[in-house]
């Protein structure tokens, strides 16, 4: 039996101990099966594995580094090269070496591309950029750069003030008052997206906070959507029944709901819901909607469908289309 023969031989041997957990064993057989054939990386590879289960990385990393010398210079497939690169990612990421194995895994990925080493990866990568905005987090320079806002918002520098009270949320992502106040710059800057979004962080982060709905009612509000701005006064008035501000929106809200009959004006309102733009620069509702003028009986053969039946309703409740499509 020749010396490779004899170590594929201890190789399969080391394999069952492997399986049993049985990693003393499995160690002394993969040995001798490099003692008997240097030029195959699997031995060391194997090994490797071992080591990683025994928690033992440091020893994991050396096996994969000389499984990757082998590798090459006995021209090994570039899947077991890629193999040993992932196993050393994963070993530098048990000890808490980010860096190296986010390399480890970009060079495992350029010898062979795989689902797994993609994961891989993607996941390091989180891991250092939570790492790194967990490093960044600092309360007082948060409330330093809070109060740089605040003074660029009294100014009138909304554009300032935002970048400020961002600036501020990476260093503080957890403080509701900063979402609240950079809400107010969105709005000023009629970014009323954005400033929904941090109103609506604002209130996960703290729900007892009425400034961040009343924010959010303003911004409603100013978009037109005024009975979603009503209901958003109205949890605002649940919270701080002798909140002045809070029933005024409502009661500026139900004027308005009662009162506008002008077409242009519900139409300007309206174009300002995003979710409204959206269907109006759909092709496809664009088109459905030629038809319906062209066609009103067609707005039958619409509705079986639920998707549009519910952009139809959404445009009919917003008064860009009448009752005339049913």
């Amino acid at each position: 039996m020749s010396n490779k023969e004899s170590a594929l031989q201890e190789k399969e041997l080391g394999n069952q101990a492997y399986k049993k957990k049985e990693f003393s064993t499995a160690i002394s057989h993969y040995q001798k099966a490099i003692e008997l054939d240097k030029t195959e990386m699997t031995f060391h590879n194997n090994l490797a594995a071992v080591y990683f289960e025994m928690k033992e990385f440091d020893k994991s990393i050396g096996e994969c580094e000389t499984a990757i010398e082998v590798g090459r210079e006995n021209r090994a497939d570039f899947k077991l090269i890629a193999k040993a690169y992932n196993r050393m990612g994963s070993a530098m990421r048990r000890k808490g070496e980010l860096q190296g194995a986010k390399t480890a895994y970009e060079k495992a990925l350029t010898e062979h591309r795989t689902p797994e080493y993609r994961q891989n990866l993607s996941e390091v990568e989180s891991a250092i950029k939570k790492k790194e905005e967990e490093a960044y987090i600092n309360p007082e320079l948060a409330e330093a750069e809070k109060q740089k806002g605040n003074e660029s918002f009294k100014k009138g520098d909304w554009a300032q003030a935002v970048k400020h009270y961002t600036e501020a949320l990476k260093r503080n992502p957890k403080e509701s008052k900063i979402y609240s106040n950079r809400a107010a710059c969105y709005t000023k800057l009629t970014a009323f997206d954005l400033a929904l979004k941090d109103c609506d962080k604002s209130i996960e982060l703290d729900p007892m906070f009425v400034k961040a709905y009343l924010r959010k009612g303003n911004v409603l509000k100013a978009m037109g959507q005024i009975q979603k701005a009503m209901d958003v006064y109205e949890k605002a008035m649940e919270i701080a029944p002798d909140s002045d501000e809070a029933k005024q929106g409502y009661k500026d809200c139900a004027v308005r709901q009662h009162s506008s009959s002008d077409p242009e004006e519900t139409r300007r309102r309206a174009m300002n819901d995003p979710e409204i733009q959206q269907i109006m620069t759909d092709p496809a509702m664009r088109m459905i909607l030629e038809q319906m003028q062209s066609d009103p009986q067609a707005v039958s053969e619409h509705l079986k469908n639920p998707e549009i039946m519910r952009k139809i309703m959404k445009l009919k409740e917003s008064g860009l289309i009448s009752m005339q499509y049913r």
